[in-house]
C-alpha cells in the first residue's frame, strides 16, 4: 500500500499530526508575526494616575521622548503595571522606554522612573533610574518559553510628579497565539473582622474637641444589640445626653477638659469607658470619620441621596463605630442670592436648611464643599464668582476680581454646616487664612479641610490653618493609585498632630463610580485590607466614598473593625512612619506609636506572590518579650521574644499590635 493510501486510512487528526511532523522534520517553521503593544487592550493597565493611551501620551499628546517623536507606543504614568499573557511561543519583545516630554517644565525637573520587563516572576530587563529629557533606552528581550510578562514602571520612591512614562515602538515577535493583556487574578473575598458582640461596646473616639458657646453635637459610638441605655456622668454645664440614642447636644458654657464617665447597658451586659471632652480652641482631635458624596455620586449628588446616606449610616450602625459626618461634595451650587448674597443651592437641593436639620436629627454632622476659585472642578460656582448678571462662571476657574467667601460662610453658618472641604490648586496661604478666620468667627464648630495636593514646602503652615490637608491628587480604585499615594506619605509624618491631619484622600472601598458607572471597587480583598490598615497607621481621615445602600457584608465588616479604627483614632495623634523597605522584594514595614505604649505595626507585601515578612524588635526600637495581636482578626498571637514573622498574602498585610508582655 502506498504512503498516500495509508494516510487516507487513518483518522483526520492523526493525518494532521503526521503532516505537521513531516513539515518540521523537513525544516519548515511557522511564519512569525508582529503584534504591536498598542493593539492590546489597555483598559487592563493599572497605573497611579490617568489611563494608558495608545499611540499618544496619557495626556493625549504625541509620544515624545527627549524631543524625538514616535508614531506607535503606549503612554502610561508611573507607577504602572501592564500584565500580558503569552503562550510560551512568543519569540521576543522589543521597544524603547523613556519619560514623555508632555509634562510642564517644573514637573519635568522632578520626573524620574525605572522601567522593567518581568517574565514569569524574573526581571528580564531594567532601565535603571531614568529622568526627563533622557534619550529612550532600547529594550530587546527574548520571551520564548515565557507565559506571563509584566511591563512595570516604578516611580522610584520620589513622588510621581511628571512621571509620564512611554513604551514606544513596542512590539512582540509572535509564533503562536496573540499576546493578551490581563488583570491580576484576585483572591476570593474573605472576611477577617469578627461579628459584633450582642453586649454593648463603647468604641473610639475617646477624645473630642469643641468650642464653648457653639452648638455641640456628638454621638457616643456604642455597638451592641439595641435597645441600649447610654448615660454620661460629668458632662460640662450646658450639655445633655439622650440616653436612648447616645447623642450629646447643647452648648458647653465654660472652657476646660472634662472627663466624662460613659456607661452603656442592654439585656446582654454593660460596658464603661472614659470620654475626654476638650472644650477649648481645637477641633478634630482625632482624624475625621464619615462619608463623602464624590467617589460614588460625583456631581449627581442631590437632597434625596444625602438623606438616604444619613439613614443608612444609622441603620448600618456606622455611627456606632465613630463615623460622624455626611459631606456634600461638588455639585450642589446654584446662583448667588439670599440675604447674604451667597451661593444658593441648585434645584437638586430645594431646602438646604431642612436637609441639614434632618441629618443633625440623626446625631450626624454634615459638610459642604466650595472653592475660592471662580469655578469648581465640576463647573459650578466658587467663592470668586459673581452672578448679578446671571452669569454662572467666567471662562477661567481661577480667582475672580472679588471674593464672596464671607457671604458664603454666613450662609453656611445659618444653614448649620459642620465641615468644609475647600478645593483648589495650588492651595495658598492667603486664601486659606481668610477662610480659617471666617470659620473661627462663625459661631459654629466647622472642621476645615483643604484639597487638592497641598504644597509640601508649606506643610507647617497647614497645621496652623486647617484641620486636614490633602497631600495628593485624587485617588481612584486601583492598586497603583492607592499604594503610590499611601506609601509616599512618610515625609508628611512630622506635621500630623491632634487637630491637624495629613489627608491622603478618601477610602475607595465598596461600590464607587464618581457619578457614572457605579461598580464594586477594583481593589481586591487583600488590597482593601492593605488600604484601610495603611490609612489607620497614617492617622488619616476615614471618609467612606461608596453607596451605603449597596454595601455588602465584606465592606461593612472592613470599615467597622473596632481595633483597626482604634489605631486610626488613637488620642496620641502620632502618625506612623516607615520602619523598613525592600523595593526589590516589594516589602514595606510601618509602625505607629499608640497612647497606651504599644505599637501598631503593618507588614505589607506589595509583591505578586505571597512571602514571609519579618520585623525585629531592634527595628522597632523595643526590647524584651512582647504580646502580639492580629488586629484584623482580633486574635492574640502569643508572647514573642525578639522578632515576629508571618507569611503575608500578595498585595496583603499583617496588621499587628505589639506591646510589652509584662
Amino acid at each position: 500500500m502506498s504512503i498516500a493510501c495509508r494516510i487516507k486510512a487513518i483518522s483526520g487528526h492523526t493525518q494532521i499530526a503526521i503532516i505537521l511532523l513531516t513539515m518540521i522534520l523537513s525544516g519548515y517553521t511557522p511564519a512569525l508575526r508582529v503584534v504591536w503593544l498598542d493593539e492590546l487592550d489597555l483598559s487592563n493597565v493599572d497605573q497611579s494616575a490617568g489611563k494608558a493611551m495608545a499611540n499618544q501620551s496619557m495626556w493625549r499628546t504625541p509620544l515624545s521622548i527627549a524631543s524625538e517623536q514616535y508614531d506607535r507606543g503606549v503612554g502610561t504614568h508611573a507607577e504602572s503595571v501592564f500584565r500580558i499573557q503569552l503562550d510560551g511561543k512568543t519569540i521576543s519583545f522589543k521597544a524603547k522606554a523613556g519619560l514623555d516630554d508632555s509634562a510642564p517644565e517644573h514637573e519635568l525637573k522632578q520626573a524620574s522612573a525605572e522601567f522593567m520587563v518581568i517574565g514569569d516572576g524574573k526581571v528580564l530587563w531594567r532601565s535603571g533610574i531614568m529622568h526627563a529629557r533622557e534619550k529612550a533606552k532600547q529594550v530587546n528581550v527574548a520571551t520564548k518559553g515565557i507565559r506571563s510578562l509584566i511591563l512595570y514602571v516604578d516611580h522610584t520612591g520620589d513622588g510621581i510628579v511628571g512621571d509620564r512614562a512611554d513604551w514606544v515602538d513596542a512590539s512582540f515577535e509572535v509564533a503562536g497565539t496573540t499576546p493578551v493583556s490581563v488583570k491580576r487574578t484576585a483572591e476570593k473575598v474573605y472576611i477577617t473582622t469578627p461579628l459584633p458582640l450582642k453586649q454593648p461596646v463603647i468604641n473610639p473616639p475617646y477624645v473630642y474637641g469643641a468650642h464653648a458657646g457653639n452648638p455641640f453635637l456628638f454621638s457616643v459610638p456604642v455597638s451592641g444589640e439595641r435597645p441600649v441605655t447610654i448615660t454620661a456622668a460629668g458632662l460640662p454645664e450646658g450639655l445633655q445626653i439622650d440616653q436612648r440614642t447616645g447623642i450629646i447636644s447643647g452648648k458647653a458654657v465654660k472652657k476646660g477638659v472634662y472627663t466624662v464617665g460613659i456607661s452603656a447597658q442592654n439585656q446582654y451586659g454593660i460596658d464603661t469607658a472614659k470620654l475626654q471632652l476638650v472644650i477649648g480652641d481645637r477641633l478634630a482631635l482625632t482624624p475625621p470619620m464619615g462619608w463623602n458624596s464624590w467617589n460614588v455620586f460625583g456631581a449627581d449628588v442631590d437632597d434625596r441621596k444625602i438623606r438616604d446616606m444619613a439613614d443608612a449610616m444609622v441603620d448600618l450602625g456606622l455611627v456606632n463605630y465613630g463615623y460622624a459626618y455626611i459631606n456634600i461634595d461638588d455639585g450642589w451650587q446654584g446662583l448667588r442670592g439670599g440675604k447674604y448674597y451667597a451661593i444658593m443651592p441648585n434645584e437638586k437641593f430645594p431646602d438646604m436648611k431642612a436637609l441639614v436639620d434632618y441629618v443633625h436629627s440623626k446625631g450626624i454632622k454634615i459638610g459642604i464643599y466650595s472653592s475660592p476659585w471662580v469655578q469648581t472642578y465640576a463647573g459650578f460656582i466658587g467663592g470668586g464668582a459673581d452672578t448679578r448678571e446671571g452669569k454662572v462662571v467666567n471662562s477661567s476657574r481661577r480667582y475672580g476680581e472679588f471674593s464672596f467667601v464671607k457671604n458664603d460662610v454666613q450662609q453656611w453658618t445659618e444653614w448649620g454646616f459642620d465641615y468644609l472641604k475647600y478645593d483648589w490648586v495650588t492651595n495658598d496661604i492667603a486664601h486659606t487664612a481668610e477662610m480659617t478666620y471666617l470659620l473661627d468667627q462663625s459661631g459654629r464648630d466647622v472642621v476645615f479641610s483643604i484639597s487638592n495636593a497641598a504644597p509640601f514646602e508649606l506643610a507647617a503652615d497647614w497645621g496652623n490653618l486647617t484641620n486636614a490637608w490633602r497631600t495628593t491628587g485624587d485617588i481612584h480604585d486601583s492598586w497603583c493609585s492607592m499604594t503610590t499615594i499611601g506609601f509616599m506619605q512618610n515625609k508628611w509624618q512630622p506635621y500630623a498632630r491632634p487637630g491637624s491631619w495629613n489627608d491622603p484622600d478618601m477610602l475607595v472601598v465598596g461600590k464607587v463610580g464618581w457619578g457614572k458607572d457605579i461598580h464594586l471597587t477594583k481593589l481586591s480583598a487583600d488590597e482593601q485590607y492593605t488600604h484601610v490598615a495603611l490609612w489607620s497607621i497614617l492617622a488619616a481621615p476615614l471618609l467612606i466614598g461608596c453607596d451605603l445602600n449597596q454595601i455588602d457584608s465584606f465592606t461593612l465588616r472592613l470599615i467597622t473593625n473596632k481595633e483597626v479604627i482604634a489605631v486610626d483614632q488613637d488620642p496620641a495623634g502620632i502618625q506612623g512612619k516607615r520602619i523598613f523597605s525592600d523595593r526589590d522584594k516589594k516589602i514595606e514595614v510601618w509602625a505607629r506609636p499608640l497612647q497606651d505604649g504599644s505599637l501598631a505595626v503593618g507588614l505589607f507585601n506589595l509583591a505578586d506572590n505571597k512571602q514571609e515578612i519579618t520585623v525585629s524588635w531592634e527595628q522597632l526600637a523595643i526590647k524584651g518579650p512582647q504580646q502580639v495581636r492580629d488586629l484584623w482578626r482580633q486574635q492574640d498571637k502569643g508572647v514573642v521574644e525578639s522578632h515576629y514573622s508571618s507569611v503575608v498574602p500578595s498585595h496583603g498585610v499583617m496588621f499587628l499590635k505589639i506591646k510589652p508582655a509584662n
